[in-house]
């Protein structure tokens, strides 16, 4: 299976993406600059955490006007796998893949440490070696990782599955119903805020994350 990275200007975590796929999970993968378009010959793209383009304007909102995001758009579309983690998240809303927004957090501080997520739906290809109600420990590091999104969304986000992790315990951010990540309707783009990879290795502290990637390449074979 064959992943690709998205290093967009400001990116900061994709090296550690890249390093969980090809030291830890012994996958092919390679950087994907933000100016190319070839995507063909990948089979999951990884949007990774940072701050691209220093987060100007809002989180997300010039990353999701660089060359590489129509062809990322065309991907999803013909079934691809696209993950979005932190930064990545914040991309994908603002580029249409992923309903709803991120805005800052409640208390308007940075938050970096560790939160217990819980799976609210295991039939997705990121979550199917994972089971319903199962408990992760990751760490979340964003200032603006408050999830929202109107009535209407929000309800169907909920009638159609989409809600695929929440925070347990504590709402760290303020996120709408807890929300820590969200797929599409295909199930087929994940957005989510705490970063798998930095749970991926028992020297880190958990490696609960590394089951999130485990599930993407066990739904390609």
């Amino acid at each position: 299976m064959k992943f690709g990275v998205i290093v967009f200007p400001g990116s900061n975590c994709d090296h550690d993406c890249h390093d969980v796929v090809k030291h830890v999970l012994k996958q092919p993968v390679e950087y994907i600059w933000h100016q190319e378009t070839t995507l063909d010959h990948l089979d999951c793209l990884i949007l990774p955490g940072g701050f691209s383009y220093g987060d100007y304007l809002r989180c997300g909102a010039i990353a999701r006007f660089s060359p590489i995001m129509e062809n990322v758009k065309k991907f999803a579309d013909r079934g691809g796998l696209v993950i979005g983690i932190c930064n990545g998240f914040q991309v994908l809303t603002e580029a249409g893949l992923l309903p709803g927004a991120l805005k800052r957090n409640n208390n308007l501080h940075f938050i970096c440490k560790h939160v217990t997520i819980r799976v609210e739906n295991d039939q997705t290809p990121f979550t199917n070696q994972l089971v319903n109600k199962q408990a992760l420990n990751v760490p979340i590091a964003h200032g603006e990782g408050n999830y929202t999104c109107d009535k209407a969304t929000l309800s169907e986000l909920k009638r159609n599955k989409q809600i695929v992790f929440t925070y347990q315990g504590e709402n760290p951010n303020g996120s709408i119903d807890s929300i820590a990540g969200i797929c599409n309707k295909k199930r087929n783009v994940l957005g989510m805020m705490p970063h798998p990879e930095r749970a991926s290795e028992s020297l880190l502290g958990s490696e609960d994350g590394l089951l999130i990637f485990k599930s993407i390449i066990n739904a390609k074979n």
